[in-house]
């Protein structure tokens, strides 16, 4: 199921097009917590965004520029501005196509169907990155974002990465993240693990993701 996320701060507006969505077959979810939008875009991983651009606290410009960050997801600007550099602006922003309100629900549902179709028609529909606690990990170009700051891993330290934050809050002990990086921990000298291990601390804590990573002796490694 295709899940729509709606950030229109009119409680009005925001429920008919929800109301729709639902309708529609689709699983969606209406923002109401206009300074958290992207980390509800994070814990929500929809397939496509409706974006209001006068909205509380920070307009939809900035919250599509925070969503392009780390994610290419499908999103229309929905809006009363009817400028042409207002148009101009949001395909700029990195939005996919404008909406200018009052508009007809059918001629929305449609053009939703119409992006969704052309996006997932020949691609997996699987969230593009993984976010726990505020650090984002790409899952297509291989670094990892905390608070505006990035870091670039090499593949062993992403697959670390990738395994630990897929288990958080689990211990994955060391036998089973050299089974992730190399098959068969049989080939792999442990001390090549400890290596990329504190490599990848190293980075985290460059943008300060001190002790994110912690050993459990004896045990593993978590993300807690």
């Amino acid at each position: 199921m295709f899940k729509v996320m709606i950030v229109e701060d009119d409680p009005k507006m925001r429920g008919i097009i929800l109301e729709n969505t639902i309708k529609w077959g689709f699983e969606g979810l209406a923002a109401d917590q206009f300074d958290a939008v992207f980390s509800s875009f994070l814990k929500f991983e929809p397939h496509l965004v409706l974006m209001d651009i006068n909205l509380p606290a920070f307009d939809g410009f900035y919250w599509c520029q925070r969503i392009r960050e780390v994610s290419k997801v499908p999103l229309i600007f929905i809006s009363s501005r009817d400028s042409n550099m207002d148009i101009i602006m949001a395909m700029n922003m990195g939005g996919d196509d404008f909406i200018q309100k009052p508009f007809s629900l059918e001629v929305l549902m449609a053009k939703i169907n119409a992006l969704l179709r052309r996006t997932y028609s020949y691609v997996d529909v699987e969230t593009s990155v993984i976010e726990h606690n505020g650090a984002v990990l790409d899952l297509k170009d291989n670094h990892l974002q905390y608070n505006h700051e990035q870091a670039d891993l090499t593949k062993n330290e992403y697959r670390i990465m990738y395994i630990l934050l897929k288990n958080h809050g689990k211990v994955v002990s060391r036998e089973e993240i050299m089974r992730g990086l190399w098959e068969d921990e049989s080939f792999v000298d442990d001390n090549t693990l400890t290596v990329n291990i504190n490599r990848l601390r190293r980075k985290l804590e460059d943008i300060g993701l001190s002790d994110f990573i912690q050993t459990r002796k004896g045990q593993g490694y978590i993300i807690s």
